[in-house]
């Protein structure tokens, strides 16, 4: 289980970019879990939508791309102060089942599918109360930063 300062050391987000509140459980190499708690607080929600506040699609993929980006982490044993980060280089089979709306909690799980050469494949799903809210194939792809 990770809280979020430890979180700090495998993310290099903060706020108000930072969407993984919490990892619940991982397996390096293999899975990882955790969870998003989503507040009326956010900052997007003052314009996505007023008087209909929904999370934007993007930000859940975002979401499940850095709770990816954990795992990789961990799996290659490298953090960003090393000089090391994942960036987001794409998605495949996209669907977005249901909104996400403040007091929700957004959990979710990736699964690794491939790692090759410095670019690794997620397969993520995120879910609000048991309920699918968005499935996503991820794909990350580690860099060196100078």
């Amino acid at each position: 289980m990770k809280d979020i300062n430890e979180l700090f050391t495998f993310l290099p987000h903060r706020y108000p970019f930072l969407l993984v509140d919490r990892v619940l459980e991982f397996t390096p190499g293999e899975t990882i879990r955790g969870y998003k708690n989503v507040s009326i607080n956010e900052p997007f929600f003052n314009g996505h939508f007023p008087g209909h506040p929904i999370m934007p699609g993007v930000l859940i993929v975002e979401a499940m791309a850095q709770l990816s980006g954990v795992l990789a982490f961990e799996t290659k044993n490298r953090r960003p102060a090393e000089g090391y980060t994942y960036y987001l280089a794409g998605t495949d089979r996209t669907r977005f089942k249901r909104p996400v709306v403040p007091g929700d909690q957004l959990m979710m799980e990736s699964r690794i599918l491939a790692d090759k050469r410095g670019v690794m494949k997620f397969d993520c799903q995120s879910y609000v109360d048991g309920e699918m809210a968005c499935t996503s194939e991820i794909i990350c792809m580690e860099r060196r930063l100078q």
